[in-house]
């Protein structure tokens, strides 16, 4: 019945929606009431109070923190308080930790310098203040098959058009196998395993989704994909959809990535027109095809199966595992899931085999990697090493650690992994490797500490935001983030000693 996509669509004609409004769309659509506001009060993209003239949204998380502890946050509302027309909200990670720290006005991306300049752009009636913009280093990506040229989603054509459809798909598994190609959106599990799994299952349909609703602090990797390479995020999910049997795909992007929306929209549109999607692709009789669902936001939706409920239309709540999303996924069916950056990789695979990939890895190491680099750097971006890569050379090739300071600590896998000390910087960017030095791979974000700066505020600013993006089902998380962030914060208060034991008792990652 799409419920979230009609209440999207009705805030965005009203940009609102009040009590009117939903027993309105609730007759319209034959749902009872609280089935909507129940929705309503779940996301936090929707507003049941009318927006004002000027929405700034003013990122408090990781990455924004370290630049200024939230001073400028402080100083903008200062500066605007006395404008009616003006709201300012302070929220989670806005997924452009380059800019940090980082605006959106009324959407538009910037980064807070002045909250002076951001007043008198207000008062001029600037409809868009001027943004920076996304900002990636390298180019021509290296995971990218078709960079020097040439007819594009080849690896999909030579799969569909196979003779024997069955063997094909077998080779496919085979070499994703082979590549040792792992989840890079943070747990990590072999790609090929995965979809052989999937393709196992009898029951059908079955389904593809591709998670971009990247919303870990320090975590921007995907949103790049996206606007850049968005032919090989649609290529990866329809070999995919090929692959294990299915005959849909769903992208389910996070709402603030318009211009990720307006990129695979367009390259949607261009693989339609090329013959790669649609009702019989390239002539072989296969049918597949991809839409994009926007996320109602909130960062548990990165959680594969809180990410079902919401493409069910439900309250984004994890389930319970197993059943695991390949065995009984969307509407309790077969469903393959992976992130945006492994669906990319896989054209490249496909097309030059299992060994020509593990060969761009670094001393040993197989493959390629993108990895968000914020806090403490020169040239923050998005950058794709060779996996090996380690973290002091990473950081080196984003130019250092800004103002030449030395370097404290780092996250190499965004705010959900462990900070690790500066000598451990020599450790290899690696599955394996982050793990043996006390930290993890996690979301592809390296977030980087200078000297002098007070780990203990940081960390708090951590908790604070798993404690806000907690959904509330369980209460290990919901319980244990609050009691965590109320004895950091008396810490930081009065210098009360932390109760370690109780710290770690309470540990909810």
């Amino acid at each position: 019945m799409e419920l979230i996509h009609e209440l999207e669509r009705a805030q965005s004609e009203r940009t609102y929606l009040n009590e009117a409004s939903l027993r309105e769309l609730a007759a319209r659509l034959g749902v009872p009431l609280y089935r909507l506001q129940s929705l309503v009060s779940f996301y936090p993209h929707f507003r049941t109070e009318p927006p004002r003239r000027w929405t700034i949204d003013v990122c408090r998380d990781m990455s924004c923190f370290l630049h200024d502890q939230g001073a400028g946050a402080a100083a903008l509302r200062a500066a605007l308080e006395d404008n009616p027309d003006v709201e300012v909200r302070e929220g989670s990670c806005l997924g452009c930790c380059e800019l940090a720290p980082a605006i959106r006005v009324n959407g538009a991306p910037r980064r807070l310098d002045d909250p002076a300049e951001v007043k008198a752009q207000v008062a001029a009636g600037e409809a868009s203040p001027p943004a920076d913009g996304p900002r990636s280093e390298g180019g021509p990506w290296h995971c990218d098959p078709y960079a020097a040229g040439g007819e594009r989603y080849q690896a999909l054509r030579t799969a569909v058009s196979a003779g024997d459809p069955e063997s094909t798909r077998d080779r496919i598994v085979q070499v994703l196998e082979e590549s040792g190609l792992r989840g890079m959106g943070g747990a990590g599990f072999p790609t090929g395993l995965k979809w052989k799994l999937v393709r196992k299952e009898e029951a059908t349909p079955k389904y593809v989704v591709c998670n971009a609703d990247e919303s870990e602090p320090g975590t921007f990797k995907d949103r790049v994909i996206m606007e850049q390479l968005p032919h090989l995020v649609i290529e990866g999910i329809a070999v995919a959809g090929f692959t294990v049997g299915a005959r849909e795909g769903i992208i389910y992007l996070r709402h603030e990535y318009e211009a990720a929306h307006a990129a695979l929209e367009a390259e949607l549109e261009t693989a339609r027109a090329a013959g790669a999607l649609g009702a019989d692709v390239f002539g072989s009789g296969v049918s597949f095809d991809i839409r994009i669902f926007i996320s109602p936001g909130g960062y548990i939706l990165g959680e594969e199966t809180a990410l079902l409920e919401a493409l069910e239309d439900k309250r984004g709540e994890p389930r319970n595992k197993p059943p695991f999303p390949g065995q009984k996924g969307l509407w309790n069916l077969p469903t393959l899931m992976n992130n945006v950056e492994t669906l990319a990789y896989v054209p490249g695979i496909i097309l030059g085999g299992a060994d020509a990939w593990k060969e761009k890895g670094a001393e040993g190491f197989s493959g390629l990697k993108f990895i968000s680099v914020s806090g403490h750097i020169e040239r923050p971006g998005v950058y794709e090493i060779p996996t090996g890569t380690t973290v002091a050379e990473l950081i080196e090739m984003a130019g250092g650690v800004a103002g030449g300071r030395a370097l404290k600590a780092f996250a190499p896998g965004g705010a959900s992994s462990n900070f690790l000390p500066a000598h451990r910087a020599e450790a290899a960017i690696d599955f394996a490797s982050l793990e043996e030095a006390g930290s993890m791979m996690g979301s592809g974000a390296l977030v980087v500490v200078a000297e002098d700066t007070p780990m203990l505020p940081l960390a708090a600013n951590v908790v604070r935001f798993f404690r806000n993006e907690s959904c509330g089902k369980c209460v290990p998380c919901r319980d244990g983030t609050e009691k965590a962030v109320r004895m950091l914060d008396r810490a930081l208060a009065d210098g009360t000693p932390l109760d370690w034991e109780t710290v770690e008792r309470v540990d909810f990652r």
